[in-house]
């Protein structure tokens, strides 16, 4: 046997008829910090932070990564070129 049955709801009333919960104050947090980005610029310790949060727990991946940045940022302008580096 098949059936279906059709329920217009909002997202809202749909989380709360299932029960699930409400995430409202962690998207406005969320909107609230990518708001301050947007209007402030990413530096390039926001990237850096946001690199190893993705690469943590991967062995040699958070290397490559940093060499891949440290490449980004000297092509942009924004970072010392490796013949620059001091030992």
């Amino acid at each position: 046997m098949k059936f279906e049955i059709e329920v217009e709801a909002t997202p809202i009333e749909a989380r709360q008829f299932l029960g699930l919960p409400d995430v409202t104050p962690l998207h406005d947090l969320w909107l609230a910090q990518m708001r301050e980005l947007m209007t402030n610029g990413i530096q390039p310790a926001d990237v850096e932070r946001m690199m190893k949060s993705w690469t943590a727990g991967v062995p040699g991946l958070t290397e490559n990564m940093e060499r891949w940045q440290q490449l980004f940022w000297t092509a942009a302008g924004l970072g010392a070129r490796p013949e620059e580096k001091k030992p």
